[in-house]
């Protein structure tokens, strides 16, 4: 998929480096085709991190996408400088009146917060707002996904003892519903939270349906009926190295974690982690892409 991003976004260069086509504005100008217009509602720390890893993963099928880069206007962050933000991001004011095709909200570490204690809960609400109108489909990411539930359906969130954390064997419960299309029975996913959503409370729910889930970590993939809400509890988008990097820096804090779960070779973090994830992780985002976004999204927005 050409994913069309600003001639100096600094991931540019290192997805290129991958060989995945991403296409700058003046090529993006000369093509007479409408590309589908998705934002990325970057919550991450690390912003630099996630937008490689959401770019390389919407970048598997052939349709063109123009990606919005968005943040949040009432939060100031720490561990992103604000030049990149002041030059690649924009905010919900200047995009409120506009149509959608995706949007994809990311996680946060806000686990040990209540939703309505987090600074810019009230602005997230009205971007979640905004997407039921505004946008064909979501994509929630493990705390946006939480979030997302708990706005949405009021399915709450609680404190576990031990962190979710690790690589996690997913069964797949229904093969048949598009989102889950070349899915083999099992596949694996990577999570890390210290936080669980009240699992009955989503299977009760009759406008959910859980598409896929682990014994470790319960429902991961779950969909609202028409496909226009999509949460995900994990993070297919992560890098090989992302839980390597997550570990060693909590340890290097003198944190109390432990080995993330079927990740290295032998549970020998001296070791390369092995990579199990990834084509699944292609596959889910571009049955999104193409089944919630693409066939359903009118050609004017």
């Amino acid at each position: 998929m050409p994913i069309k991003v600003q001639s100096d976004l600094p991931a540019k260069a290192v997805l290129e480096s991958e060989n995945i086509f991403i296409m700058d504005e003046n090529r993006a100008i000369s093509q007479d085709i409408r590309p589908l217009k998705i934002v990325l509602l970057n919550l991450m720390p690390l912003k630099n991190e996630t937008e490689i890893q959401i770019i390389r993963a919407l970048s598997n099928t052939p349709l063109q996408v123009d990606l919005t880069f968005l943040r949040i206007a009432s939060h100031i962050s720490k561990n992103t400088p604000q030049s990149h933000l002041n030059q690649f991001y924009t905010t919900f004011d200047k995009i409120k009146d506009q149509k959608f095709d995706g949007f994809i909200i990311t996680g946060a570490p806000l686990e040990d917060y209540a939703f309505e204690d987090i600074d810019y809960w009230d602005e997230l609400t009205r971007i979640m707002d905004f997407t039921q109108t505004n946008v064909t489909s979501t994509f929630h990411i493990c705390w946006g996904a939480q979030a997302g539930l708990y706005y949405h359906y009021g399915i709450p969130t609680y404190e576990i003892d031990k962190k979710i954390f690790g690589i996690y064997k997913q069964k797949v419960l229904h093969h048949k519903v598009p989102l889950m299309r070349g899915f083999d029975d099992y596949f694996w996913c990577p999570i890390s939270r210290r936080s669980d959503t009240d699992r009955d409370a989503i299977k009760k729910n009759e406008n959910l349906t859980v598409l896929a889930e682990s014994k470790e970590a319960g429902p991961t993939i779950i969909m609202d009926k028409e496909g226009k809400n999509v949460f995900v509890t994990g993070h297919m988008e992560y890098d090989r190295v992302t839980l390597d990097l997550e570990y060693k820096r909590d340890m290097a804090k003198g944190l109390d974690i432990e080995v993330p779960e079927n990740y290295y070779p032998e549970d020998d973090p001296r070791r390369k982690p092995e990579l199990s994830w990834r084509a699944h992780a292609n596959t889910l985002y571009t049955n999104w892409i193409n089944y919630y976004v693409y066939q359903i999204t009118p050609y004017v927005l």
